[in-house]
């Protein structure tokens, strides 16, 4: 499961006048990116293995309830709402011996089953997955230098 940074650069474009090298070699070779035809540098903003209730997340509300690991846009505000709706299960859902309300859990975030996707407990690996995506999105909804880049996100199985 993915997030994709893309920053749109717009190289090609001399009244931008975007400067700069392009230095990468693969297995010691040098690969040749002619820097002034490049329109977009993309990264991977955040990974995820078997975080199905991330994934269910993405799905229903990005992807339309279609999930045919299709790359699927999404924008800082769905980044933001995942994000508050995490912090809202971990504020809400731990009780206090540190057990999981999986009853509460399966309201707010929902775990959901399918091929490759994990365990659906509601248990200390669905908190790690909340607290990895928090950890993972917080710098981006937060930081305005990213408010004008592209989001998208894809999981492959």
């Amino acid at each position: 499961m993915y997030l994709t940074r893309k920053i749109y650069v717009g190289a090609e474009y001399e009244h931008r006048k975007v400067t700069g090298t392009i230095d990468i070699q693969i297995d010691g070779k040098p690969v040749d990116i002619e820097f002034k035809k490049v329109s977009y540098i993309e990264e991977r903003a955040a990974y995820w293995r078997k975080a199905n209730q991330i994934h269910n997340w993405f799905v229903q509300n990005v992807q339309g309830g279609v999930d045919e690991c299709q790359p699927s846009d999404v924008s800082i505000e769905q980044l933001r709402e995942l994000v508050e709706l995490c912090k809202k299960v971990k504020a809400e859902v731990v009780l206090e011996d540190n057990t999981v309300d999986g009853e509460l859990a399966d309201e707010l975030l929902p775990t959901t089953s399918g091929f490759f996707f994990g365990g659906t407990e509601y248990d200390e690996y669905y908190m790690q997955d909340i607290d990895s995506t928090i950890q993972q999105l917080e710098p981006y909804i937060s930081d305005e230098k990213y408010k004008m880049d592209e989001f998208e996100y894809r999981a492959s199985w």
